[in-house]
């Protein structure tokens, strides 16, 4: 059976007669006629989007006769006065700065419901908006801010994934019920956002730019500066200086390959840091009703965002480490060791200890790698809306604490003994992997903390509601509780 989907959004007049023939008999004629004042790409989309729905179209143009071809059989293309008094709801499809030449249409509009889909060109923090601008203009009708979040592309393809939510709000309830209603039979999830007040924030809403990733992100390229000059530093710099030795080919390729595991092990230390800084906390209050710093709240708020950087830099690294050896230099040096072996007259350069260390280290980073990307794919939230709490607790806490242990032994096996080489802290600079290990260390020495009973046991009584500073007696629920909620005492 074909997909009503897949069809071109709009044909040229005189193709497909039948299946426009078959639309129209869609129409519900006792629904309400939706009108549309404006001719651009988002009109277009919701003409052919409100007819597919069953709606009586009336479209309002300037040039009703060139605009007509480009809007589906089915809707009527006409003047604006036409359209706005034949249609009982209207969408203001222009732009906000064009909604004054739509005055003259008071009188026809008076009564009816608008529907301001318009957006700012900037993020704005004071009013008024634009929706409120309209009612000022339009005193007589009862205005809703809504579908301005929905591209043409949503309307034009279905509501799909995560394109489904349209925010609304207005100060008149029954106007706003009449949106919801047709927001719902388009099939979309409308949410409302209150009064007509709150019509600033909705139109800010799709000119943020990625707003929780802004810290993440910023946080990853600091990161990686710093560690790829300190590399850079120790690697290239000094030998140049100390003994002319040019070794400025590394930059491109292995230094940029020991700076991404670097980063991505501190951004994944970073994702459950704060959850061990907000678990002590409480266990230093003794209660968990108080309100934690900002900062920590926007931490916590990010951990998502710190982790996909991590997986991001995990899997380039992966990358650059299989593009090693298909290097010039990596061959030139091959080459070259070959050679000298030859000319010392060593037959086996077999080294047992250096074998086994990077057997057990290109194992641990590949298990850190799946681990990682199970915990990246679970974010998504079409894979974490298919489990429950528990398991994607589970997911995201244990086999994230479990990858990070797995991280840290993959950076522990490349370190093995050169962390007690003093040759490796060559003008007092430690070896990149020992300030590395610093926060993982960390965080993985407070994990441990909390599972020791006494302090297990504490933080259980506090996050189900026991206070210090109360002297409650708590009695926890015996083992035999099917869920943990069950027989639990306050005396």
């Amino acid at each position: 059976m074909p997909d009503e989907m897949a069809r071109p959004l709009i044909r040229e007049r005189g193709e497909g007669r039948g299946s426009r023939r078959l639309e129209a008999s869609m129409s519900d004629p006792g629904a309400p006629v939706v009108g549309i004042l404006g001719t651009g790409d988002f009109s277009r989309s919701l003409a052919r989007r409100l007819v597919a729905s069953g709606y009586q179209v009336v479209v309002g143009s300037r040039t009703p006769k060139r605009s007509a071809a480009l809007f589906p059989e089915e809707a009527e293309v006409t003047s604006q006065m036409e359209a706005a008094s034949q249609a009982d709801l209207v969408f203001v499809a222009v732009f906000p700065e064009h909604h004054s030449t739509l005055v003259e249409l008071k009188p026809a509009l008076a009564g009816k419901t608008l529907v301001d889909v318009s957006n700012g060109l900037k993020i704005s923090l004071e009013g008024p908006s634009n929706a409120e601008q309209l009612a000022d203009l339009f005193p007589e009708s009862s205005v809703v801010k809504g579908f301005n979040t929905i591209s043409a592309w949503a309307l034009q393809m279905g509501p799909r994934d995560g394109s489904r939510q349209v925010f609304l709000c207005s100060d008149s309830s029954t106007a706003k019920s009449s949106v919801i209603q047709l927001c719902r039979r388009m099939g979309f999830v409308p949410v409302d956002m209150g009064l007509l007040s709150s019509s600033l924030e909705v139109e800010n809403l799709p000119l943020y730019l990625f707003p929780s990733w802004r810290i993440p992100l910023l946080c990853t390229l600091s990161l990686f500066v710093f560690f790829y000059l300190y590399n850079f530093v120790r690697d290239v710099l000094l030998p140049w200086i100390t003994a002319r030795k040019s070794v400025f080919y590394k930059m491109p390729i292995e230094t940029v390959n020991v700076t991404l595991p670097s980063v991505a092990l501190v951004m994944l230390s970073l994702v459950y840091l704060p959850g061990l800084c907000a678990a002590f906390l409480q266990l230093w209050w003794g209660t968990k009703y108080n309100r934690f710093p900002n900062w920590l709240d926007r931490w916590l708020t990010r951990r998502k965002q710190f982790g996909l950087c991590s997986f991001l830099c995990a899997v380039l690294h992966a990358i650059y480490s299989l593009c090693l050896p298909l290097r010039k230099s990596a061959r030139y040096k091959l080459l070259n060791m070959a050679a000298k072996q030859v000319k010392e007259g060593v037959d086996d350069s077999w080294v047992d200890e250096e074998v086994w260390r990077m057997e057990l280290y290109l194992s641990a980073g590949i298990v850190a790698l799946g681990l990682l990307s199970l915990l990246a794919v679970t974010s998504l939230p079409s894979v974490s809306n298919t489990v429950n709490w528990r398991e994607f607790s589970f997911i995201q806490s244990t086999l994230g604490y479990c990858a990070l242990s797995m991280a840290t032994l993959h950076t522990l096996l490349y370190g093995w003994g050169r962390a007690f080489d003093p040759t490796q802290y060559r003008f007092f600079l430690p070896p990149t992997f020992v300030l590395v290990l610093i926060l993982p260390l960390t965080a993985l020495l407070g994990r441990l903390a909390l599972c020791v009973p006494c302090v297990a046991g504490r933080l259980r009584q506090i996050r189900r509601g026991w206070e210090k500073s109360r002297h409650i007696r708590f009695t926890l629920p015996d083992d035999g509780c099917r869920n943990g909620l069950e027989d639990v005492s306050h005396v």
